[in-house]
């Protein structure tokens, strides 16, 4: 039960992270709120994009180890649903970004997450 609900404690700091740093965006850079829906974001908003995952990673990976007793199968575990998660939003989203956002984003569930876990 404990990294059961460690790794929904991950996913939930991660939806936090990425809500709360996105309102900051939206808030902070009219250009980026002006695009936000029609996503139609520039080079400088896709990598603030890909740094707001990763800083959300990092902070569910940290979660995650803290609450599970640094459990690698919990971090692996919240890689995993992270990805199961993301994958199939991305796919519908595919042709709207380039192929490097994607492949980056992907990785960095996985690198970062595992940071923040061994971190903790």
């Amino acid at each position: 039960m404990r990294t059961i609900g460690a790794i929904a404690a991950g996913l939930a700091a991660w939806i936090l992270v990425a809500t709360a740093g996105n309102l900051l965006l939206r808030m902070s850079w009219p250009a980026y709120a002006a695009v936000e829906k029609a996503m139609l974001f520039g080079g400088a908003m896709l990598v603030s994009r890909l740094l707001l995952g990763a800083v959300s990673s990092l902070v569910a990976g940290f979660v995650t180890a803290s609450l599970s007793r640094r459990s690698r199968l919990a971090a692996w575990s919240l890689v995993v649903l992270l990805l199961a998660v993301f994958v199939p939003i991305h796919i519908q989203l595919w042709q709207r970004f380039p192929l490097w956002y994607h492949l980056v984003f992907f990785a960095s569930l996985a690198v970062f997450t595992l940071l923040g876990a061994r971190r903790r």
